[in-house]
């Protein structure tokens, strides 16, 4: 089923769905259920937050430009549990509690905006739900080639693309196509979350070559120390950073640690 009256150009580059069916498949594949806390990133026309209402959650809209907020707040005034903030994600202060998040990102901002979401792993996120740039889902979901940020976020959560959506699924449509990423709470940590920042320096270390790892670690293993780690976590002495995966460079860091 299409959606009617859609504004011909995306706002602040946001492309919507088209489909109320599709937006309530994306729904249902992110479990969410009454009572839960949804944080939706940019609301757009309600598509899919009038599906997230219909689950009986607790949403709460973030929505930056005034005139979607405006339809929004008259689309949604029937459902009490949906909340429209008129905001900037980047200045919004995330739930003490635990919440998802579902968001159909505008494709510009969605590293910053994931890079404010998951920055910080002592908040109390328990999965994410992200339509983004199909090239951008596919370079930090990969195992490999590995990305500091996809190494990072795969500390604490595990990260897929669930779904390609083609270009066509969207209005106006954008010139390439989507995916729906999922980053989903690990039930054992591979770092501890109160060591964050310093996991973020060592990953930065880490990759700031291309080098051989061993080099871009340097001044915090010595070459005999990678060398006798690498037979046991799997890579080899010439192994670069984007060789790694997630549970290498977590065990690297906990070693270094030591």
């Amino acid at each position: 089923m299409a959606v009617p009256r859609r504004p011909a150009q995306g706002a602040l580059g946001q492309h919507f769905l088209r489909s109320r069916q599709l937006a309530a498949d994306l729904v249902a594949d992110a479990e969410v259920a009454a009572g839960d806390l949804v944080v939706e990133i940019g609301g757009g026309t309600g598509v899919i937050t009038i599906e997230l209402a219909r689950t009986g959650a607790n949403v709460r809209v973030i929505e930056r430009d005034p005139a979607l907020a405006k339809l929004l707040h008259a689309r949604l005034d029937r459902y009490p549990a949906v909340q429209v903030v008129e905001a900037d994600v980047l200045d919004y202060r995330w739930p003490d509690e635990a919440f998802t998040v579902i968001a159909n990102l505008p494709f510009a901002g969605s590293g910053a905006i994931l890079a404010s979401l998951l920055r910080d792993p002592g908040l109390p996120l328990r999965r994410a739900h992200v339509i983004v740039q199909w090239d951008f889902a596919a370079k930090h979901a990969a195992v490999w080639p590995a990305t500091q940020r996809g190494t990072y976020w795969r500390a604490w959560f595990d990260v897929a693309i669930v779904r390609r959506l083609d270009r066509t699924a969207f209005a106006p449509p954008p010139t390439v196509d989507a995916a729906v990423m999922r980053l989903e709470r690990r039930s054992r940590a591979r770092v501890p979350h109160d060591v964050h920042e310093a996991y973020w320096r060592f990953l930065t270390d880490g990759f700031s070559s291309q080098e051989p790892v061993r080099r871009g670690l340097r001044t915090r293993l010595s070459p005999l120390q990678i060398k006798r780690l690498a037979p046991a976590l799997g890579f080899g002495p010439a192994t670069r950073s984007r060789d790694l995966d997630a549970e290498q460079w977590a065990q690297l860091f906990e070693f270094a640690r030591r």
